[in-house]
């Protein structure tokens, strides 16, 4: 009827939904979250954020007593969306999480959020490695065909990290959201299955061994 419209989508939908899987690598695990187990090591690490700014953009904490994070940690456990993971160090250790949210089999869509990485972890492979496996999970095991990040458009540091992994600004949602009595314009940021081919190329190169030093730094950035 001379009314233009999108191509046909091929892709079996609904695609399955993330499980609690452990996704291993060279510099870090990322795995279900378990309170019990990564609680303590968790609070400790979070703790070496001394002024809490970390907390500054997430729409929970900061908590002045680790019972209270403990019991944020617990609910956290139980939920499926957003669905939890823990980042473990090369020693085993709980150093951030980040979560699956806004599950979308039926379209194929998914975001990845809650992302808290301690210092322990931040500028250093383990973060970027962390990305890459959730990522690859996404598109190489669950098929997925869309990929989101979304961030206070303030958060400068959260939108050029998500541009770093190879996210592609979209837009502002304005009074998108009120969070901790405030104001949220929300940053929009994507990653589509037909651009992940070449983004893993350019992970894969960029965490092979050969492109570290002695001292562990890169050779050549992402």
């Amino acid at each position: 009827m001379g009314q233009p419209v999108g191509w046909p989508v091929t892709l079996e939908l609904p695609r399955p939904a993330p499980e609690r899987v452990r996704l291993a690598g060279r510099f870090c695990s990322v795995v279900p979250l378990d309170a019990e187990a990564h609680g303590a090591a968790l609070w400790q690490a979070f703790s070496q954020d001394a002024l809490g700014a970390n907390w500054t953009y997430l729409p929970i904490g900061p908590y002045a007593f680790e019972a209270d994070f403990l019991a944020f940690l617990s609910a956290a456990e139980a939920s499926a969306d957003p669905l939890y993971f823990t980042v473990l160090n090369g020693e085993g250790r709980a150093v951030g999480h980040a979560t699956f949210l806004r599950i979308d089999p039926a379209n194929g869509v998914i975001e990845v959020g809650f992302i808290h990485f301690s210092p322990l972890m931040q500028r250093t492979p383990m973060s970027t490695e962390a990305m890459y496996l959730m990522m690859h999970y996404v598109f190489e095991t669950l098929g997925y065909r869309r990929y989101e990040w979304k961030c206070d458009a303030l958060n400068a540091p959260s939108v050029a990290a998500a541009k770093r992994l190879g996210f592609t600004f979209e837009g502002v949602f304005r009074q998108a959201v009120v969070y901790k009595g405030r104001n949220r314009d929300t940053a929009w940021l994507s990653v589509i299955d037909g651009a992940w081919p070449a983004l893993k190329a350019r992970f894969e190169r960029w965490l092979d061994p050969g492109n570290f030093d002695t001292e562990g730094r890169q050779k050549a950035s992402l």
